[in-house]
């Protein structure tokens, strides 16, 4: 009987469990202790953000970008509807307003054309979605943001080791804001980083961290006892955590090339089917590099996603669809509104599927062969 392939699996390079024993050596398990310093050094060192923050997901990392620009009741931010819902969450709980916007068809991310028409007098931030590791148009985006002065801020939580013109993901905007959780490339079980690329946000967002106090100015010495100097949540993860993350950065390099490997043998597997109209693969951009988060197919209608899910599962074979448009959803009525039809977000979420894309031995020839007998 032939061994279940899962959608995911979550990878160790072999040093986790070492360094977490080691973590517990030096005693200290709580938050910001020698490994999660390591942590924001490889960060800082990798993508050149002025400052690093290892948080306990990427939900917590925009809530403190929310928290940063100070968003208020009936603030705006425009988004994407086509993401998770932490991106609209993040902001709702401040008592703002997401405004969505369709997404583009060729990258499925926000569509920078229509990011101008959405902005009013509300407008605060815009908060883009990098899906698959594959960058927004963010020269564009950019130039937008300061003509009418938005904040923007990356949701970024597919994208480490991504690439926009030689720039890292996560630093092109004031934010950026990282996922490690076990579905990412470089995984914690749960986890995330807050890029800060604007220094002047850099000690307000340590103390946002730190439950708004000023502990963290304590442990360098720089006042005699800490204290609660502003709103602030706990957001930084414990030293469990970060151990084993450090594992995962150590290795970030390779762990990324055989993803991309991996991705490149599908894309290559499917070409043909592409070219008779039988499906779509993902668009890269020239100006893009990709970091193979995940690997997707567009295939005709809802109709065939279902009936190609249920066939590679006959076979054990795990595959998924993706996000809910955030805009149907019950919370997305109530608290957040679309600017105009959606018309490829809602398309692209009914015809997409992904496939398993994990390391280190994923059996992938039986995924595509499974999926070219769907076809044939």
């Amino acid at each position: 009987m032939m061994a279940s392939i899962p959608f995911n699996k979550p990878y160790m390079t072999g040093r986790e469990i070492a360094y977490i024993g080691e973590a517990h050596q030096n005693g200290h398990l709580s938050g910001d202790g020698p490994f999660t310093r390591r942590c924001h050094a490889w960060l800082e060192r990798v993508t050149g953000a002025h400052q690093a923050l290892l948080t306990h997901s990427c939900t917590a990392a925009l809530e403190m970008a929310a928290l940063l620009i100070d968003i208020k009741p009936g603030d705006e931010v425009i988004m994407p509807s086509f993401t998770f819902v932490s991106t609209a969450n993040a902001f709702v709980l401040r008592g703002a307003v997401p405004v969505f916007v369709d997404v583009r068809p060729d990258t499925l991310n926000i569509d920078e054309r229509l990011i101008e028409g959405a902005i009013g007098p509300k407008t605060r931030a815009i908060c883009v979605v990098h899906y698959g590791g594959i960058a927004c148009a963010m020269d564009e985006i950019a130039v937008i943001a300061e003509r009418h002065g938005l904040h923007v801020i990356e949701d970024a939580a597919q994208g480490t080791l991504a690439e926009y013109r030689n720039r890292p993901l996560g630093t092109l905007g004031a934010f950026g804001a990282f996922s490690f959780h076990e579905t990412k490339n470089l995984i914690s079980g749960e986890g995330g980083a807050l890029l800060v690329n604007d220094a002047r946000f850099a000690e307000r967002a340590e103390i946002i961290r730190e439950k708004g106090t000023n502990r963290s100015q304590f442990f360098r010495g720089q006042v005699d006892k800490y204290t609660w100097v502003d709103i602030g949540s706990s957001y930084l993860p414990g030293e469990i955590v970060a151990a084993f993350l450090l594992a995962q950065m150590e290795d970030a390099v390779r762990i990324t090339a055989l993803r991309v490997s991996i991705w490149n043998e599908y894309h290559e597997a499917f070409c043909a089917l592409e070219q008779q109209n039988r499906l779509r693969r993902p668009i890269v951009p020239a100006e893009c590099k990709h970091n193979a988060n995940l690997y997707y197919l567009l295939l005709p209608d809802q109709q065939t996603r279902t009936r190609f899910i249920a066939a590679l599962k006959q076979a054990d074979i795990h595959c998924v669809s993706h996000y809910v448009p955030l805009h149907s959803s019950p919370a997305g009525r109530k608290h957040a509104r679309a600017h105009g039809a959606l018309d490829v977000t809602e398309d692209v979420s009914r015809r997409l599927v992904r496939l398993p894309l994990w390391l280190p031995d994923m059996r992938q020839q039986r995924v595509i062969e499974a999926a070219m007998e769907f076809f044939a």
